[in-house]
């Protein structure tokens, strides 16, 4: 629960500030050549109509698969291999991933990729440009390792990544359960996320993509040296800003944050990684960076054939949808937020600031199996809403907490309003949990509406836990007690 000023309220972009690209004028070293190529993640209308044939049927035979790729430029023997899973939309192509080839230990290493084959910022831009690329923020990581293999993907086979590029291209941008990011789904389709505040961050997301497009020019100035081989145009009219959304989903997908590394080493590609590995929130395996190499030990044992699957960090179902296209069931770090606001008419508005900032409270999560606990760390700032009496709030001041003295029929009131908000945003779901199980029960349902009911489903289910909590919490009160009038500077809750 956030309590703050309802018209100074703190905003989190779900991308970093983008400055304007500092040199505008045409560069002489780039001569005209307009080539659209479709590059990795893209939906079905913009589908390069040959593509999915020559790869289906050629399978490039003179690079072989993935995995023979890596093993002629070093990749040591390692013990897993590349086995596919079959797509539920049939016009796209099946779906690989990396499975163990032997019976795994818990503690055993399943593959050690060499830098040598990790696309990094610093392999792209060098530290120095990295440096001042970040440092002033005039684009993400993800940006720029976008448009570099946007590039390499116009040299075809001549780009040493070519297999690895060509393994993107075939997954799509698709994760485990073969759907892509909802920043790839059409209107229609976003709809099907009513009621949850998922959407609204999709939304968001899609804007700052926008944005970075927009400064994708910069990345190309500031390196001019290693766009040099690529005579191609500038970056804005090379790549139309849909073919760039779906490569930089692409590349959300399957990027890997290694720790303990150079800035300029954080954010990596590896082959044989995401989205070929599956993420689970109950695992703990990673894959690190090991004396010049990437490695992935896994946490638990493995059987021959079956998926090798490791850590997605913690992060709520909203995020694993937006960066990989899944929800998972048995996610406890899934969380909601619920925010207030103190109303700044009221004469006790600076007093009630205070004590907010004081305990350290502007925010309360709700996590999934804890929601009674939540509503508990609520109840003492939004009471502190309902205090009028200067005396009283002075009382409140010179405690060591949020101590409010509230009499049974103010709880009341306190614990009406908050049950009132959990009803309304459930109700604000276009379907009640009876109907996401029926949903979930059809085999045949659209994929996209599957995650996506899994989704607002698991969020009906902790509103659902935080209003029985406070449904009990009103059963406790002494018999008859009756909410007043609502109190003139009540907390907003949304």
């Amino acid at each position: 629960m956030e309590l703050t000023c309802l018209h100074n309220k703190f905003n989190f972009p779900s991308l970093p500030h983008l400055s304007r690209p500092f040199f505008k004028k045409p560069n002489p070293r780039i001569f005209p050549r307009k080539i659209n190529i479709l590059f990795l993640a893209s939906a079905s209308d913009t589908v390069v109509a040959s593509s999915i044939k020559e790869l289906g049927s050629k399978k490039d035979d003179e690079f072989g698969d993935l995995k023979s790729w890596m093993h002629r430029n070093g990749l040591p023997r390692c013990k897993v291999v590349l086995n596919e899973s079959t797509s539920h939309d049939e016009k796209h192509m099946s779906v690989h991933y990396v499975a163990a080839s032997e019976d795994l230990p818990a503690g055993d290493v399943a593959f050690s990729v060499p830098n040598s084959l990790v696309v990094t910022l610093e392999r792209v831009l060098g530290n120095e440009t990295v440096a001042e690329l970040l440092t002033t923020n005039k684009l993400s990581e993800l940006a720029c390792l976008a448009l570099y293999l946007m590039y390499e993907k116009k040299l075809g086979k001549k780009s040493f990544w070519y297999p690895y590029i060509r393994e993107l291209d075939r997954q799509r941008g698709r994760g485990q359960l073969a759907v892509e990011s909802p920043l790839l789904w059409s209107e229609e389709e976003l709809a099907y996320l009513t009621g949850s505040p998922t959407k609204a961050e999709v939304l968001e997301r899609a804007e700052g993509i926008k944005r970075e497009y927009n400064e994708l020019d910069t990345v190309w100035f500031m390196a001019g040296s290693l766009f040099q081989q690529y005579p191609y145009d500038i970056p804005t009219e090379a790549f139309p800003f849909e073919i760039f959304k779906q490569a930089f989903v692409a590349v959300q997908s399957c990027v890997v944050h290694l720790q303990k590394v150079p800035l300029a080493q954080r954010f990596a590609l590896v082959p044989l990684g995401p989205p070929l590995l599956a993420y689970r929130s109950n695992c703990k395996a990673m894959l690190s960076a090991v004396n010049g190499a990437v490695e992935l030990v896994v946490d638990r044992a493995c059987k021959a054939g079956e998926p090798i699957v490791v850590w997605c960090g913690p992060q709520p179902n909203s995020k694993l949808l937006i960066n990989y296209g899944f929800v998972d069931d048995d996610n406890s770090y899934d969380r909601l937020v619920v925010e207030a606001a103190l109303i700044t008419e009221d004469p006790q508005y600076q007093d009630k600031r205070l004590v907010v900032q004081r305990n350290g409270k502007l925010s309360v999560q709700v996590y999934a199996g804890k929601e009674k606990e939540a509503v508990f760390d609520m109840l003492p700032y939004l009471r502190l809403g309902y205090v009028s009496d200067p005396s009283e709030m002075q009382s409140v001041l010179s405690s060591q907490g949020p101590v409010c003295p509230v009499s049974p029929c103010m709880e009341r009131a306190v614990l009406d309003q908050l049950a009132d908000y959990f009803n309304r945003r459930l109700a604000g779901y276009h379907t009640t949990l009876n109907e996401d199980e029926s949903l979930l029960s059809d085999p045949n349902l659209n994929p996209r509406r599957r995650v996506a009911t899994e989704l607002v489903r698991l969020e009906k289910k902790i509103l659902h836990a935080c209003l029985q909590a406070t449904t009990e919490l009103i059963d406790e009160l002494p018999d008859h007690t009756v909410s007043p009038c609502p109190a003139p500077y009540a907390p907003l809750l949304k």
